[in-house]
């Protein structure tokens, strides 16, 4: 299926690793040109390495989008390079995970501006030149603490949830101009970030995490977790040509695990 992705131009924040990583990898495939953004210049020059050895086009940006300026810098860039954007990723953020009385302010106020902060802030830089096109994609990713609830992962769940509500706030906002913003919500997959938390998780409650992972990928009708690149072809679709009446809905890949309706 050609996804008409030819030349279009995206962002991608939280490139380095991870979902953000192979969403950069499956949009090069399709003939996109990508500004990877994280925080380690180091990680990101390896993920250009690996784009332009499947002959993509990409540049990278150091930062930490916890500040307006790291967040116009981005923009400013991509638009230098490529003349505009077409397809916002916004993947970041991970609080420590911890009970609550454990969360210091600057864990708090870190995991609310890295994530819900940056994702309005972002969609905010680039939708004027998207709307000079009349077209753009804006994909969120936002974990399912969002709508489940977990009391060592209280600040990721605040800002996941904000992102489901400004995910249809932004949509009724920009949907007339082309502008089509859709969320992704993964459960549990098989990146560094979510063994760490699991790691993190088996030292809380004693246990080993071999065998934490085991009743988690059990507790799953798909039995087991997800694979990244997984998750980054629905990406490649919502930021697709073909994807053109999708548009304020939260996607829930979670191999299953979310009951209940709606």
């Amino acid at each position: 299926m050609n996804l008409g992705l030819e030349g279009k131009r995206a962002i991608v924040t939280g490139g380095s690793r991870g979902i953000g990583r192979c969403c950069a990898h499956a949009l090069a495939r399709e003939g996109t040109r990508v500004c990877i953004v994280a925080r380690t210049q180091s990680e990101l020059n390896q993920v250009l390495e690996e784009i332009d050895e499947m002959g993509g086009e990409g540049f990278a940006v150091a930062v930490d989008l916890t500040s307006q300026k790291s967040c116009q810098q981005v923009v400013h860039e991509t638009v230098e390079t490529f003349g505009g954007v077409d397809i916002l990723v916004n993947n970041v953020g991970a609080a420590k995970n911890a009970d609550i009385l454990e969360l210091s302010a600057k864990c708090i106020d870190d995991a609310l501006r890295l994530k819900s902060y940056s994702y309005l802030r972002m969609a905010q830089l680039v939708i004027p030149y998207m709307k000079e096109s009349q077209w753009g994609r804006i994909i969120n990713i936002a974990g399912g603490a969002g709508t489940s609830p977990s009391r060592r992962n209280i600040p990721t769940g605040a800002a996941n949830v904000t992102i489901l509500n400004m995910t249809r706030a932004l949509s009724d906002a920009v949907s007339i101009d082309g502008i089509l913003v859709n969320t992704i919500c993964p459960g549990l997959t098989n990146t560094v970030r979510a063994r760490t938390q699991q790691n993190a998780r088996a030292v809380f409650e004693n246990r080993d995490v071999e065998e934490l992972l085991w009743e988690l990928e059990r507790e799953l009708p798909a039995g087991r977790m997800a694979e990244p690149e997984e998750i980054a072809n629905v990406v490649a679709f919502l930021a697709s040509e073909t994807c053109s009446y999708m548009f304020g809905s939260s996607i829930y890949m979670d191999g299953g695990a979310r009951r209940g309706t709606p």
